[in-house]
């Protein structure tokens, strides 16, 4: 069969990497035994805990992979998130919990289910497969939901995340609350990335119908210490507006404590963050109360009001 990359977005988050390892874990309990997990981007302070915690490496870092190879995507499926030759290789699954972007010519396995996290559907394979969770893997799946639903306080959060949550926690031997929280914290530590690995961390390329954007999310306990940074993160923004012919850069810094996110917005269209929260932009920047999650309380609504 050949070797089978798994990987999981460009500017991979927890849930990207934990899925790949996990991913590559389950293919060799059905028999892949070539099967590698596989990252298209630098792992963040927050994924570094949860490795280090465990004492695992990350998975082996690529930007492309040969054509005609055997791939499989994990949390994501959109092209724009994905290698670059993406139209040129065999890919053999999908497990993810985003919208579908993907159109192939060929039938594949697809699992895509409306939970908060990749890793909350690869809990449900274990289980539906009849494999057993070891506390590595259990660790990896709790770790990428807890960072996903923010401790299970984000909208996107449903039952099955809940659930699964707390059977890994005690099979990882972690309680959720205080080692989540840890882990949360140790991705807020933004002490030592230049201005433009802030400004990619987690930006996702999106149209929100016509209007080109990127919407980076930046996770912090203390907003004020990341926006003490605007006057460079706005000037970083505007060269990468005019590089990209972008309408809108939106910066989200989310306060994983309040819940809330203060959004830095620039580009030609950025009044479209006024028209779709009913906010005033006061120096490019306004707080969104309540919202922290870009899949649910961004892109659904920017793209209603565009």
């Amino acid at each position: 069969m050949g070797k089978t990359y798994i990987f999981g977005h460009k500017n991979p988050d927890t849930d990207s990497i934990t899925s790949s390892l996990v991913m590559a874990d389950f293919e060799k309990k059905k028999g892949n035994a070539e099967a590698v997990a596989c990252r298209l981007g630098n792992v963040n302070k927050e994924t570094e805990y949860v490795l280090n915690y465990l004492g695992i490496e990350a998975p082996e870092l690529i930007e492309n992979v040969e054509d005609g190879a055997n791939v499989i995507l994990v949390d994501h499926n959109s092209p724009k998130e994905s290698i670059d030759n993406l139209d040129n290789v065999n890919i053999l699954k999908v497990v993810d919990h985003h919208k579908i972007a993907l159109e192939t010519s060929y039938p594949l396995f697809y699992r895509a289910e409306a939970v908060g996290c990749t890793e909350t559907i690869m809990y449900k394979l274990y289980k539906e497969n009849g494999f057993e969770i070891d506390k590595k893997v259990a660790t990896l799946m709790v770790s990428a939901i807890i960072s996903d639903t923010l401790l299970l306080k984000s909208p996107t959060t449903t039952d099955d995340d809940r659930k699964a949550v707390k059977e890994l926690a005690e099979i990882a031997g972690v309680n959720p609350e205080i080692y989540g929280l840890e882990m949360l914290k140790a991705g807020t530590d933004l002490s030592s990335f230049s201005i433009d690995e802030i400004l990619h961390l987690d930006a996702k390329k999106i149209d929100f119908k016509d209007v080109k954007s990127i919407v980076n999310q930046v996770n912090t306990a203390d907003i004020l210490e990341v926006m003490n940074l605007k006057a460079d993160l706005e000037a970083r923004m505007n060269e990468i507006i005019n590089e990209e012919n972008l309408d809108l850069f939106m910066l989200l810094i989310t306060d994983i404590v309040n819940s809330n996110s203060q959004v830095i917005a620039l580009g030609k269209s950025a009044s479209l963050v006024e028209k779709a929260y009913g906010v005033k932009l006061e120096n490019n920047t306004a707080l969104l109360k309540g919202v922290v999650s870009r899949k649910k309380q961004v892109v659904p609504v920017m793209t209603e009001n565009a």
